[in-house]
C-alpha cells in the first residue's frame, strides 16, 4: 500500500459540514497524540524526575514557545496564499508559492536558532526564573532551541499540505513521532536517567521525524514538488508572503510575551503552585485540539473558495463551523470540568504533601475557569482563521494585541496584589476580549466583501 498516495480535498464543492469534518477528524486525531506526548512528557518530568523539574519546565514554559510561534506564524500566512493559489487551479503559481516561501523558511531557521541559543540567559533573567530552577531551565531551552531548524521544517511541509487539503499526512507525521517520543521520554527518564534534558533531547528527534516524513509526501505530490526555478528571488510575491506571514507571526510573538509575563507574575509564588500552573497550561493543550483542527479546516476552506470566487460558500461554511465549534466545545468542557482533578493529579508527584496539596489544588481551580468559558475560546478560533481564510491577517494581529492587553493588565494587577488565584483570570478574560472583536470584524470583512468583491484580492 502506498501512504503517499493523493489525499487533497477540493473545498470549492460539496456539503461544508462533511468537507470540514473530513479534513479536520484527521488533524484532530494528529493533535491528540500531540498533546498525548505534551501530557506523558509532563507525567514523566513530573513523576520521574520531580515537582522541582515540572516548576522548571513551567517556569520557561511560555519561552520554551517563544521562537517556535516565529515559523508557526509565517507558515499560517503562506498556506493562505497556497490554498488561495490552488483555488484558482493555479498549478505553477502554487509550486511558485511553495518553493519561495521553503526559502524564507531557511532564512527564519538560521536567524531564529542564532537568536534564541544567545537570549537564554537575559531571559531567564527578566522572567524572574528562581535560582535553584534556573540550572535545569536554562539547560532545557538550550536543547530545545538548538533543534530549531526541525520546527521550521515541520511547519513549513505541513502548512503546504494543509493548503492543497491534505491533512491525513500530518497526522500520520503527529502519530509516528508521538510515539517514538513518548518512548524515548521514558527511556531517558526512568533507564538513562537523563532527567528533563533527556526529555529535551527526544522532543528535538521528534521533530525531526515529523518533519521529515511531511518532507516526503511533498515530494510525491507534483502540485506541492518545486524546483529550483521556483526558489528563485521574485520581490512581488515574497512581498507578497511576508505581508501575510508576518502579521500572523507577531500575532503570535505578541501572545506569546503576554503569556511570559504571566508566568514571569506565577514565577513569583511558591514551587507547589508554579508547579499546578504548570499542569493546567499543558492540558490546555487538550483544551483547544478541536479548535485548532477546526480552524485549519475554516482557513483552508475559506482560502480556497475566495480563490475560487465562491462567496456565498464562505458564509455557509463559517455558520457550520461556528455550530461545530460550539457544540464541541460544550463536550469537552463538560468531560474537564469533571474529570479535571484526576487528570492533573497525573503530572504531580507526591514526594512533598504540602507541595502536592498546593499544586493540586491550584491545578484544578485554574482548570475549571478554562473549561467554564471554552466555548469563547472555539469561537474565537472560527472567526480568526475566517479572516486569515479571506487574506486579512491584521486583524487577526490586531486580536493578539488585545488578547496582550487584557492579559498582562489583569496578571500584573493581581499579581501587584499577590493574588494567585487571580491570576487564572487573566487567560480567559483574554479570550473573551478578543472572540468578540473577532466577531464584529469578520462581519464587517464579510459585507464589505459582498458588496465590493475585488477590494480584498490579495
Amino acid at each position: 500500500m502506498n501512504i503517499f498516495r493523493s489525499r487533497n480535498i477540493n473545498m470549492t464543492e460539496g456539503r461544508p459540514l462533511s468537507l470540514m469534518l473530513s479534513f479536520a477528524v484527521p488533524l484532530m486525531f494528529g493533535n491528540i497524540f500531540q498533546q498525548l506526548y505534551t501530557v506523558t512528557d509532563t507525567a514523566i518530568i513530573g513523576r520521574g524526575v520531580g515537582i522541582r523539574a515540572l516548576a522548571a519546565l513551567g517556569a520557561v514554559d511560555w519561552l520554551a514557545w517563544l521562537p517556535f510561534c516565529i515559523p508557526q506564524g509565517f507558515a499560517q500566512g503562506f498556506s493562505v496564499r497556497a490554498s488561495q493559489k490552488f483555488g484558482e487551479g493555479d498549478l505553477p503559481g502554487l509550486r511558485k508559492v511553495v518553493g519561495l516561501s521553503f526559502r524564507i523558511s531557511v532564512i527564519i531557521a538560521i536567524l531564529c536558532t542564532a537568536a534564541s541559543l544567545l537570549l537564554v540567559p537575559w531571559f531567564m533573567q527578566i522572567l524572574n526564573v528562581r535560582e535553584e530552577l534556573a540550572p535545569l531551565a536554562s539547560s532545557y531551552l538550550y536543547i530545545l532551541f538548538g533543534g530549531f531548524a526541525a520546527a521550521v521544517m515541520y511547519n513549513y511541509a505541513a502548512s503546504m499540505l494543509r493548503a492543497v487539503g491534505d491533512s491525513k499526512t500530518p497526522l500520520l507525521a503527529m502519530v509516528v513521532s508521538s510515539v517514538i517520543n513518548i518512548t524515548l521520554d521514558a527511556l531517558t527518564v526512568f533507564v538513562f536517567k537523563w532527567g528533563i534534558l533527556g526529555a529535551a533531547g527526544a522532543t528535538v528527534l521528534a521533530q525531526i521525524i515529523a518533519g521529515t516524513i511531511c518532507m516526503i509526501r511533498m515530494s510525491h505530490m507534483p502540485e506541492l514538488r518545486f524546483s529550483r526555478e521556483d526558489m528563485k528571488r521574485d520581490r512581488h510575491l515574497s512581498g507578497q508572503l511576508v505581508r501575510l506571514g508576518l502579521p500572523m507571526c507577531l500575532m503570535n510573538v505578541i501572545i506569546c510575551i503576554g503569556g511570559l509575563v504571566v508566568q514571569s507574575v506565577v514565577n513569583r509564588f511558591s514551587v507547589g503552585f508554579i508547579a499546578g500552573y504548570t499542569a493546567t497550561n499543558k492540558l490546555y493543550g487538550i483544551l483547544e485540539i478541536a479548535a485548532v483542527s477546526y480552524s485549519y479546516a475554516i482557513t483552508t476552506y475559506v482560502g480556497q473558495n475566495f480563490g475560487a470566487g465562491n462567496k456565498e460558500r464562505i458564509r455557509s461554511g463559517v455558520v457550520t463551523g461556528l455550530y461545530l465549534s460550539i457544540a464541541t466545545a460544550a463536550v469537552i468542557g463538560a468531560i474537564l470540568f469533571i474529570f479535571g482533578r484526576q487528570l492533573t493529579g497525573l503530572f504531580i508527584s507526591r514526594e512533598n504533601p504540602e507541595a502536592y496539596l498546593t499544586a493540586s489544588n491550584t491545578s484544578y481551580r485554574y482548570l475549571q475557569y478554562m473549561a467554564v468559558l471554552l466555548p469563547v475560546l472555539y469561537i474565537l478560533y472560527v472567526y480568526r482563521s475566517a479572516l486569515q481564510g479571506l487574506g486579512d491577517m491584521v486583524v487577526p494581529m490586531i486580536s493578539g494585541i488585545i488578547e496582550f492587553a487584557i492579559r498582562v493588565g489583569i496578571a500584573l494587577y493581581v499579581g501587584f496584589l499577590g493574588s494567585e488565584q487571580g491570576i487564572f483570570y487573566a487567560e480567559v478574560s483574554a479570550w473573551l476580549g478578543a472572540a468578540v472583536f473577532l466577531c464584529v470584524m469578520y462581519y464587517v470583512k464579510r459585507e464589505r466583501l459582498m458588496m465590493f468583491p475585488d477590494a480584498n484580492q490579495p
